[in-house]
């Protein structure tokens, strides 16, 4: 069976009945949720792949999670608008269980680039399949007054750390996900117009505070490190398209200090499970080569990913090899055993680039 087909299967076989994805079915810290933004990037890859019932599913599932949640939203931001802060700890999850609810494990919660990823997600479904799934007004725009509130604010990153700062790539995803609520055409005036502040005002901050002398994204304002998440930036979120000197020099730079034998690390001074490279970033690499006409580049970050599954077919969160801390390795083995495989994202980045690639089951 090829990796597509497989792929598929494994997704298929593991969405829970509410429409939900789970991030990985086995591994202790993440068994029975979903995140927004890994459900959405594995929305995207089934529906490139005929899966529309699948997509459906989960976008519905979202919309209503975050439909359920709109008189919450509504009152953080009047709280807001009164001038209070808001701490983190009332904001919105970013997993939630299968059943939508928010689950008692401690998280890192507040991060806003799953609700953008959704958005673009359910825009591009929509647009690929005829429209969305019936159903998810009350949720989009949930969503979007939510992003256009506290968009400015610093959050975790899409690695659950660092919640001081404000990250580009939160920025990239709350970019794209607001203008795909304006494109879905649901939004009130009011709603939509408040969008469009925010779309222009995540513009302006990156560009005077979140490009580096060289040229490329930095992970955070103000900072000199770049992350691997950048790239989505670029391809798909089009924050700075592919053929933009800003787009092509963050593209070069992740992949001069962070790619290595087909394989991406996330940033220079990850730790976890001893810092490997993740198959899922490699997909967004392969991504951004593919979009740009970078072909050969392209099918050989597919082909690395394709060597990572296991004799079953699956495919893990990160592998090793060359670590770039492997002294820390074994306490996060200790702490919540092997690394996570299958991690449904990562299949969805590979479905996602073979069909860049035109790469069928």
């Amino acid at each position: 069976m090829s990796l597509v087909a497989h792929s598929l299967d494994v997704i298929r076989s593991l969405q829970a009945p509410s429409g939900a994805y789970p991030a990985s079915p086995t591994f202790s810290a993440y068994r029975g949720y979903s995140w927004l933004r890994d459900g959405a990037f594995i929305a995207e890859g089934v529906s490139r792949h005929g899966d529309t019932a699948g997509a459906d599913a989960f976008h519905a599932w979202c919309a209503r999670v975050v439909g359920d949640r709109a008189g919450q939203v509504d009152g953080l931001v009047a709280r807001a608008a009164r001038g209070e802060e808001v701490p983190v700890a009332e904001m919105l999850p970013t997993r939630f269980t299968l059943d939508g609810v928010a689950g008692a494990d401690p998280w890192w919660d507040f991060q806003l680039d799953g609700y953008g990823t959704w958005l673009w997600a359910l825009r591009e479904h929509a647009a690929r399949h005829g429209g969305a799934p019936a159903g998810v007004e009350k949720g989009v725009r949930a969503a979007a007054r939510y992003l256009a509130a506290f968009w400015h604010l610093p959050c975790y990153d899409w690695w659950e750390e660092h919640v001081e700062h404000r990250h580009v790539a939160t920025l990239g995803a709350v970019h794209a996900g607001l203008r795909a609520a304006v494109a879905l055409g649901v939004l009130t005036a009011t709603e939509e117009a408040a969008a469009e502040r925010a779309v222009a005002g995540i513009a302006a901050l990156v560009a005077a505070e979140g490009v580096a002398p060289a040229g490329h994204l930095r992970k955070w304002l103000g900072g000199d490190a770049v992350d691997a998440s950048l790239l989505a930036c670029v391809e798909p979120f089009g924050l700075y398209p592919a053929g933009h000197p800003v787009g092509r020099a963050t593209v070069a730079e992740v992949e001069r200090r962070l790619a290595r034998d087909g394989g991406v690390y996330r940033y220079l001074a990850d730790t976890f499970y001893g810092g490997g490279r993740w198959p899922l970033l490699s997909g967004f690499l392969g991504w951004n080569h593919a979009r740009a006409g970078r072909r050969a580049e392209a099918e050989r970050y597919l082909a690395w990913i394709a060597a990572q599954a296991t004799p079953e077919g699956d495919l893990p969160e990160q592998v090793g090899g060359p670590l770039l801390a492997p002294e820390r390795r074994q306490e996060w083995l200790e702490r919540w055993g092997p690394v996570a495989t299958p991690l449904l994202w990562s299949h969805g980045m590979y479905l996602i680039l073979a069909g860049e690639l035109g790469v069928a089951a």
